[in-house]
């Protein structure tokens, strides 16, 4: 069973939505059986709101799925209502990246793309609060908070069950100067150490590659089980889309392939950004 709430809520959609499809019925024909509306059992496989276990348990029964399948459905809905540890922070972290960092605690692996900044996974506090002071209207505790996360899920590539995490990273973005030449020092240091991890390959897009298959950052994330499918992830400045069908997923696999093939070789991407801390250092 997937480990986040985000994911669990995720994993139960998905199965609300199999057994309906798998019924031939539409959200409207449900609802009217079960004296529901039908935007409540769409609201149910998008997971769009709470669910509450006595529907799970209503809805099974209208399938008339097995015992076995009708309690797991009901464990997960009760456990997406825990609260994972990103969400004890409030507002330094907006409900829409709430969901993608729960989504990111339960992948197996990760690739990412990032044109502008450092990836945040490898950034140290005094970037990471450069961006936000920059960035955002936010209060000087929510920045504290938003900071604090970011610090926080770099947890997850020392975990023993580390996601394998790839990142293509533009030399625009390793070269870009970020509060100021010390700070980007420290933080070109923790990007070869975050490098030197047995989970993670770092690659950087040198400014002579020539044309390349991507227009801005967007993270891919896949999931240990069959029934979680991968899903794309782009995020703006006040809301993210995420992106699940087989079309975008097969489109994206390909712009990344495509980054990697024009990027430089992780051990020439090291030399690279150790050349640019050696500028930093002077």
């Amino acid at each position: 069973m997937a480990g986040s709430p985000t994911a669990r809520r995720r994993r139960l959609s998905i199965e609300l939505k199999k057994l309906r499809e798998k019924s031939a019925l539409t959200c409207a024909q449900v609802g009217q059986a079960l004296d529901w509306s039908g935007s409540k059992v769409n609201r149910m496989e998008t997971g769009s709101g709470r669910v509450q276990p006595s529907d799970v348990d209503a809805l099974c029964r209208f399938y008339d799925t097995s015992e076995e399948l009708r309690e797991f459905l009901k464990s997960l809905a009760r456990e997406a209502k825990t609260r994972g540890w990103w969400q004890v922070h409030g507002a330094g972290v907006p409900e829409w990246f709430n969901i993608y960092i729960g989504l990111e605690q339960d992948a197996s692996t990760l690739r990412q793309y990032q044109c502008e900044v450092l990836p945040g996974l490898m950034q140290i506090e005094a970037y990471a609060r450069e961006l936000h002071m920059t960035g955002a209207h936010m209060s000087a505790e929510d920045i504290d908070r938003a900071v604090r996360v970011r610090l926080e899920r770099q947890d997850m590539l020392t975990r023993p069950d580390a996601p394998d995490a790839w990142f293509v990273v533009n030399e625009g973005a390793v070269r870009n100067v970020i509060g100021d030449r010390e700070v980007m020092r420290d933080q070109l240091e923790k990007v070869l150490e975050a490098a030197d991890l047995p989970s993670v390959t770092l690659q950087v897009l040198p400014f002579d590659s020539g044309t390349y298959p991507a227009t801005g950052s967007f993270t891919m994330l896949g999931f240990p089980a069959p029934e979680d499918p991968d899903l794309v992830y782009r995020d703006g400045i006040t809301d993210a889309v995420y992106l699940e069908g087989e079309h975008h997923v097969r489109e994206y696999t390909r712009a990344f392939d495509g980054l990697r093939a024009a990027a430089l070789s992780p051990q020439r991407s090291a030399r690279l950004v150790q050349s640019v801390v050696k500028e930093y250092s002077k």
